[in-house]
């Protein structure tokens, strides 16, 4: 048994350009995915959080998965976020990215109401069923409060229902037991494992993991590619020092002052893409704001020592 889609390497989740409008600005976005695969991305993730998901409507989603979808012209698979509360706001989601044309779904755990484990199987079965694409489960306990337990992952990639899971927890050690015992189920070929923290990205892969979803990478695609490549073929000393060397870039994502860690990271992510040229203009979702002159002065001078600029 296989998976429909094996997913490993370096998986970025875009951000969302703006015009000062508040519209998708769709040119810079078509950059971004250049930017990106010219990186060595292996599959791009468009509507994470890294991509303000949360505050597009569900017409600004739509724009921005059939443009990613278009841009990327079959050269890598296309994730789409179906980031909601509840089962059937996730479905219009879904069905709405299945028809512009995403190869798989990537969605987290109902929120808002708290969920039983059994409850968010039977939502990822819906969901999974109801629009017809792969779907990997998103483990984000900050942002929708509760924990994916790796057994219920595991029987659910069994089953079928999974191809994979994008780990944010930031729980190392429940991570390890979910690859262990994903090896002692034999099934690595169907359920790929993609860390989401940045920071320990060769950590992650010294574990097992199957590659990283980083939103630094949407600055530095080529950095993340290298960790993967130098973990994969053994070189772990040259893998620590380029991880080490984004970890110094990482904290751009404190950059800003006087709003949200979510602002500031985005902003700081959005700030450096506008000054590399890959994207017009640096505005985020309301209610988060942008990085003022001191914080883009500092996301200056670190892509600077990060041999960016």
């Amino acid at each position: 048994m296989e998976a429909p889609v094996r997913l490993s390497g370096f998986v970025p989740p875009l951000c969302t350009p703006f015009t000062p409008g508040g519209e998708i600005d769709t040119a810079s976005l078509r950059r971004l995915v250049e930017h990106l695969l010219a990186g060595g991305a292996s599959a791009l993730f468009a509507l994470g959080t890294s991509g303000e998901t949360a505050h597009l409507t569900a017409g600004q989603r739509r724009t921005v998965v059939r443009t990613v979808v278009d841009a990327a012209g079959g050269r890598v698979p296309v994730l789409a976020g179906v980031i909601d509360m509840t089962t059937p706001r996730v479905l219009e989601h879904a069905r709405d990215a299945a028809e512009t044309g995403a190869d798989v779904l990537v969605a987290t755990a109902p929120f808002y109401s708290g969920v039983h484990p059994e409850e968010t199987a039977a939502h990822f079965r819906r969901v999974r069923d109801g629009a017809g694409l792969p779907l990997l489960a998103y483990d984000i306990p900050p942002c929708v409060h509760s924990k994916l337990p790796g057994d219920m992952l595991l029987s659910l990639a069994a089953e079928g229902t999974l191809i994979g899971l994008k780990d944010s927890s930031g729980d190392t050690n429940a991570l390890r037991r979910l690859l262990v015992e994903r090896h002692r189920r034999g099934l690595e070929s169907v359920f790929s494992v993609l860390t989401g923290s940045e920071l320990t990205v060769d950590a992650a892969l010294l574990m097992g993991a199957d590659g990283v979803v980083a939103g630094l990478g949407n600055v530095d695609p080529a950095g993340y590619t290298r960790v993967y490549e130098l973990a994969r073929t053994g070189d772990w000393k040259a893998a620590v020092a380029e991880q080490d060397r984004l970890a110094a870039l990482f904290a751009l994502v404190e950059a800003g002052s006087g709003m949200s860690g979510t602002a500031s990271a985005i902003g700081g992510f959005k700030a450096a893409l506008r000054l590399l040229g890959v994207i017009d203009c640096a505005a985020t979702a309301p209610p988060l704001t942008a990085l003022g002159e001191e914080g883009v002065g500092a996301v200056r001078e670190l892509l600077v020592g990060a041999g960016l600029l």
